[in-house]
């Protein structure tokens, strides 16, 4: 079984084990686990799906935490030639890593 989640604008094809990687939010400190309720479709192995308009009523996908994960640097570099005009900047985005353990369909 399958589903497809939306998280911050971005949509995710989850199944049950999979470890995923999802923008950092306010939790708090004992949080163990997360809940998405925002369940755009769930499928199964036959080919029977289940598509929401936009998202499905009563189904959720639960992930426990595993840690919090920055993703690689990016360079940003601003250039203009013949005018002196360099500026560099760079951006580490912070993510939560968590591991799907059920889909409530």
């Amino acid at each position: 079984m399958y589903a497809i989640i939306e998280d911050s604008g971005t949509q995710i094809k989850v199944s049950e084990g999979d470890v995923i990687r999802v923008d950092l939010r306010d939790l708090p400190d004992d949080a163990q686990s997360l809940t998405f309720d925002r369940v755009l479709m769930v499928g199964g192995g036959e080919g029977d799906a289940t598509i929401g308009q936009p998202a499905l009523d009563g189904v959720s996908v639960t992930a426990d935490i595993l840690d919090l994960d920055d993703s690689d640097k990016i360079s940003v570099v601003k250039f203009k030639r013949r005018k002196t005009y360099k500026r560099n900047n760079g951006h580490r985005q912070h993510y939560i890593k968590c591991k799907v353990t059920k889909i409530n369909a």
